[in-house]
Order: structure tokens, then C-alpha cells, then sequence
């Protein structure tokens, strides 16, 4: 299944494909949302072997992006970043549903 409406950033997938290189994995993202977080739910981000058969898929530079369907309910139309600035470097995901979000950027209500 592809899911065009996530998008994952030329920069977020340079850094991932070289976090996949340092640990001999292959280049695949898994994003997900848990309960949690200080306004009601996070972002959670691991490395995965392959898609599981009901993920959604998308793909930039030959870096998958996948999210579970329960998931991609709360991120539909999400762009992943990967930003680097004086305070550190992350990931950042740009949700359009997220209605509140906290100053670190991994937890939102919706």
C-alpha cells in the first residue's frame, strides 16, 4: 500500500539512510504514534527490516517511510524532516492535524 499523503524530506532521508549504514540495517523508517506525551500523544521512530503487510509506504532517495494504519489516521498528510540547529539535531514531523503541540516537537494533541 503507498501512502502519498506522507512525505519524508530529502534531509530526513540522507540522515536516515546513514543511521541504517551505522547500524547494517536497511534504510526504512518506521513512524508511529503511542499515547503519551505531555499533550496526549507521540511520535515514536525505529528502524525497521521490512513492511509489515498493511503499512503504508512512501519513498524518498531509496529510504522507505512506513506507518501503521491506526497510526496514519493521526498523521495523514505529515511531512518528516530532519532539522539541525544550536539546541541538537531530530526529527520533525509537520502534522497538519495536530491541533496543540509541546516545545519539543514529539508529543501532540489533535
Amino acid at each position: 500500500m503507498t501512502a502519498q499523503t506522507l512525505t519524508l524530506t530529502p534531509a530526513a532521508a540522507k540522515r536516515i539512510a546513514w543511521i541504517a549504514d551505522k547500524q547494517s540495517r536497511p534504510a526504512i523508517l518506521r513512524l508511529s504514534v503511542e499515547g503519551g506525551g505531555c499533550s496526549g500523544f507521540q511520535y515514536k521512530f525505529d528502524l525497521a527490516d521490512a513492511p509489515d503487510s498493511d503499512d503504508s509506504v512512501s519513498e524518498t532517495d531509496g529510504v522507505r517511510l512506513l506507518v501503521d494504519p491506526i497510526s496514519l489516521d493521526l498523521i495523514a498528510g505529515s511531512v518528516v524532516d530532519f532539522v539541525e540547529s544550536l539546541g541538537g539535531a531530530a526529527f520533525k514531523v509537520e502534522n497538519p492535524q495536530a491541533a496543540a503541540g509541546c516545545g519539543c516537537g514529539s508529543s501532540f494533541g489533535i
